[in-house]
């Protein structure tokens, strides 16, 4: 069972999941989330593929987490992903929904109540497809296929007061896919000359580095192993 990198057509990898263990649950304290809005250039090996821009900002009660990527591969067809997300104060998922468009358009709207995922998914020529996926806590972290905001949130429903390693349920919802990642925060982390907090989220084979500002702020996400930078414009 494993975590692994997300495609951007053959060339790039980038985060998506294989099928992993439910295990862990996580209570975090209430109002963590913050308003933010910006830009993230995605690049490989230091090209720019890619671009997406978010926004993370209070909405009916709740909050909304949205963003579009726009991604061009260096080989295979270029694509374009949305996703909105919206959230409870204290970063539990209310609904998410997604469309991508890559040759044959998809997309799908998932609700999620008492730690179970209920999606509907649209395929383009398809019939819609139901599915029910269920997690141990209802503090489910959605990591989807190329929009990196949502790592953003994941920095947020970590408990900073308290630290150490944190295990959450994660869902890929591209892929149907749910499983576990664990975050820990590595203190002091250096990029481009500057100094940020580190956080790390890792799988049994995939290790993503968070950088973050003083705020909590994502503002770069390496992939080593994939040779993938997302920074902030």
């Amino acid at each position: 069972m494993s975590f692994k990198t997300a495609c951007l057509g053959s060339a790039l990898a980038l985060v998506t999941c294989a099928t992993l263990s439910l295990a862990g649950q996580k209570k975090t304290a209430p109002g963590v989330l913050v308003q933010d809005k910006g830009k993230f250039d995605i690049k490989l090996a230091g090209q720019t593929v890619g671009h997406e821009e978010f926004e993370i900002a209070p909405a009916e009660g709740g909050w909304l987490a949205k963003g579009s990527s726009d991604i061009k591969p260096p080989e295979g067809a270029p694509s374009k992903v949305t996703g909105s997300l919206t959230l409870l104060s204290n970063g539990s998922p209310i609904s998410y929904e997604w469309k991508a468009q890559s040759g044959k358009n998809s997309g799908a709207h998932i609700v999620f109540a008492n730690g179970v995922a209920r999606i509907t998914l649209e395929m383009q020529g398809a019939r819609p497809f139901q599915q029910d996926l269920s997690f141990n806590s209802p503090l489910i972290a959605v990591l989807d296929n190329n929009l990196y905001y949502q790592y953003a949130v994941l920095a947020r429903i970590y408990d900073w007061s308290k630290g150490g390693e944190q295990t959450f349920p994660v869902l890929i919802p591209q892929e149907l896919t749910p499983g576990t990642v664990t975050v820990l925060s590595t203190g002091a982390a250096a990029a481009d000359g500057r100094t940020y907090e580190g956080l790390k989220v890792t799988s049994s084979d995939l290790e993503i580095l968070l950088l973050l500002d003083n705020n909590h702020r994502l503002v770069r996400l390496e992939v080593p192993a994939a040779k993938v930078s997302v920074i902030r414009e």
